[in-house]
């Protein structure tokens, strides 16, 4: 009967140990739209005919106001990120900007953030639990973009960002869990 127990034992340690790395931390961040890659979100953009597309027409592909993605700019907003007359000549730039600058409160545009991004602690489960070491992956996409309008209808559009997101940070403490011990003796001291 003991042997059983003993044998119970040592294999449920086993298996929590086995175990191990699917007890650390995971995380996601996303914004919360239909695209689930960089290139469907690129296909929306590109689909977009300069002075033909509307704001019905894109509403219809889920780009309006009420998309998490997007953030609206006015027209003061484009013409700070377009100087012409500074840096820039006028003829220097797409016609579609030139047209929206100069159509003053006629113009607006949608500014798009899409990210898809998992961090994954990986790794092994007691270092990190004692904080010795500490491995995070991140991997995903993100993608932006901008739509510029004359009234209602798109002018110009470009979009940007990264296609294919991999990343390995690692956190080495080697002192472990006593490794913020001055933040700690302070804090005591001057409470």
């Amino acid at each position: 009967m003991r042997s059983h127990r003993w044998v119970s034992v040592l294999l449920a340690l086993i298996l929590a140990i086995a175990g191990c790395a699917d007890l650390l931390p995971k995380s996601k961040v996303q914004t919360e739209v239909q695209w689930t890659s960089f290139n469907e979100a690129r296909a929306v953009i590109d689909g977009i005919k300069p002075y033909a597309t509307t704001k019905a027409d894109l509403a219809s592909i889920g780009v309006t106001e009420v998309n998490p993605a997007v953030t609206l700019l006015s027209h003061a907003e484009v013409a700070i990120r377009f100087p012409i007359g500074g840096v820039l000549n006028e003829q220097d730039v797409d016609p579609g900007i030139r047209d929206c600058l100069r159509a003053g409160k006629e113009c607006s545009a949608f500014q798009l953030n899409v990210k898809r991004i998992n961090n994954d602690r990986v790794g092994d489960f007691w270092l990190d639990a004692f904080r010795f070491r500490r491995e995070t992956e991140s991997s995903g996409w993100t993608f932006t973009a901008l739509i510029l309008f004359v009234q209602d209808r798109a002018v110009y559009a470009v979009y940007g960002g990264q296609p294919n997101v991999r990343e390995m940070q690692i956190d080495r403490n080697p002192l472990g869990p006593l490794q913020g011990w001055g933040d700690w003796v302070t804090g005591a001291i001057y409470r």
